[in-house]
This record gives C-alpha cells, sequence and structure tokens, in this order.
C-alpha cells in the first residue's frame, strides 16, 4: 500500500534564468563564479531542503546548454527545466511557468544571479508559510518611512496564477502590481533571521 503525498509539504523552489543579461553582457547563470557557474551555488544551498527545483529559461537553446553542466544526480532533489511561456516580459511569466508546473503548493522564487542566498534563508522563509496568505514578501524598512519589497525572493501559492494572467492580458509587469493583487504577508529584512546579504545580486561586471 501506497501513500500519498501531502502537496501542502512539498517544498518547491522556481530559479528564474530567462533574462536578456543586458547589463551583464552574457548569460548570468552559466558565468563562473568561484569556480562553478552562478547557478550551482545556489542549487547546492537548496540541498537536503527543497524537494523540486523549477528552472525557467527563456528558449530551447539554453536549456540545452544548462543541462551539460547541471546534474540532477548531484542534488537531493528533483530538477525540471522549462521554457518560459511568455518570452521578454519580465520575471512575471517566468513565475507563471514555474507555479503551473510544481508538485506543491507553494514555490520559493529565486533569480539565478544571487549566489549569496544561505540555507538559513531558505529555511526561514519557507517557515513563515501559512493557511491565510498567498505570498510570504521579505522587505526592507529605511527609516521607518519607505519600504521596499524583494518579490524575486518570495514564496508564491499557485493559486495567484489568474492574477498574473490578468495583470500579463493587461501588460502590467511590474512585480508590485501582483503584490498589491494578492494576500501577501511581509517578514522584515534585518530582523537577525534575514539578513541584507542574501539579497545581493550580481547585475554588471563591476559586480562580480
Amino acid at each position: 500500500m501506497t501513500s500519498e503525498i501531502n502537496c501542502e509539504n512539498i517544498k518547491s523552489c522556481i530559479i528564474l534564468c530567462g533574462g536578456q543579461s543586458r547589463r551583464m553582457g552574457r548569460d548570468k547563470g552559466s558565468m563562473i563564479i568561484q569556480d562553478k557557474p552562478m547557478i550551482k551555488h545556489i542549487l547546492y544551498t537548496l540541498n537536503h531542503i527543497i524537494d523540486e527545483a523549477i528552472i525557467v529559461l527563456n528558449n530551447q537553446e539554453r536549456i540545452e546548454r544548462y543541462c551539460e553542466f547541471i546534474n540532477p544526480q548531484e542534488y537531493s532533489y528533483t530538477i525540471t527545466f522549462l521554457e518560459d511561456m511568455i518570452k521578454n516580459k519580465g520575471p512575471m511569466p517566468g513565475i507563471m511557468t514555474g507555479l503551473e508546473n510544481i508538485k506543491g503548493e507553494y514555490a520559493l522564487v529565486l533569480p539565478c544571479d544571487s549566489p549569496y542566498v544561505s540555507k538559513k534563508y531558505v529555511q526561514t522563509i519557507f517557515s513563515e508559510i501559512d493557511n491565510e496568505h498567498q505570498a510570504i514578501v521579505p522587505y526592507h524598512d529605511i527609516d521607518n518611512k519607505l519600504k521596499t519589497s524583494e518579490p524575486l525572493h518570495s514564496v508564491y501559492n499557485k493559486n495567484i496564477i489568474p492574477e498574473i494572467e490578468e495583470l500579463l492580458e493587461n501588460d502590467v509587469l511590474h512585480i508590485k502590481g501582483l503584490i498589491e493583487k494578492i494576500d501577501a504577508k511581509f517578514i522584515l529584512i534585518d530582523n537577525k533571521k534575514i539578513e541584507k546579504k542574501e539579497f545581493k545580486n550580481l547585475n554588471r561586471p563591476e559586480d562580480i
């Protein structure tokens, strides 16, 4: 007798690699940082924490390229490569592509150019999931006045797919518009559980 998998307990991660990397001038996820491709720093961090990773790329050629240096057998979780359903429209289509294919109810979204995300961060953000919110979004509080969120390091429920579809139909591409439409739980950065360094990304050659 086999036991059914409880979808609520499945930890999924969507890694966005569909950007055009205009500022960097080359594909960021495959760039060598400290002796290995940038995305592999994230993949190793996720080891023994998540159950599945969905890597979203913008075309089949890049999927084939990533398959050459990512060996799924090196990781404790399953890895799926997907082509972005809607190209050159920013990260929201990539999030939607990933959410439509996860086995669980929630997924942590990460960009491929954030190699400094830690195991502690991943565990912390997953621990904040509850049944009342559709998203868990970390934010910076600057002088108690300006709040800046980190939507590309957030957790989302797959039930927000209709909201994403509606925004894309109206050509609203900024993720801020999505956050405003759903029930989000905001988690303060620099509260000793989540540190600023987790969100450092590499956009330009001088950032390396």
